[in-house]
């Protein structure tokens, strides 16, 4: 069980991080660096691959009969990862917007 709480684990601490990586992007686009700006959303963009990665295998691993512990806080790392990858893509756009200008 252990190994089951770690990889829920990084999954919420790995959603925060693109969350927190994707608004620095956009204040950085709003400020006109958009170098940093498209380097921190490559950024999110490597960690956000990981976290999915990690809930693909946990999901394959419950496909195959294993049964997944988690509960609650197995629901709070799947709605950091979603709100991550939402606040990415409007990230995203938002700098293409911007960079337009």
């Amino acid at each position: 069980m252990e190994d089951m709480e770690r990889c829920i684990m990084e999954l919420v601490v790995n959603g925060g991080n693109v969350r927190s990586m994707a608004i620095e992007a956009l204040r950085a686009a709003g400020d006109g660096r958009f170098d940093e700006a498209h380097e921190k959303m490559k950024e999110a963009e490597e960690t956000i691959t990981q976290a999915h990665n990690m809930q693909t295998s946990l999901i394959q691993k419950e496909l195959n009969g294993e049964k997944i512990e988690g509960g609650l806080l197995m629901i709070h790392a799947q709605d950091h990862l979603m709100n991550a990858m939402t606040v990415m893509d409007l990230a995203r756009e938002m700098i293409e917007i911007l960079q337009k200008r």
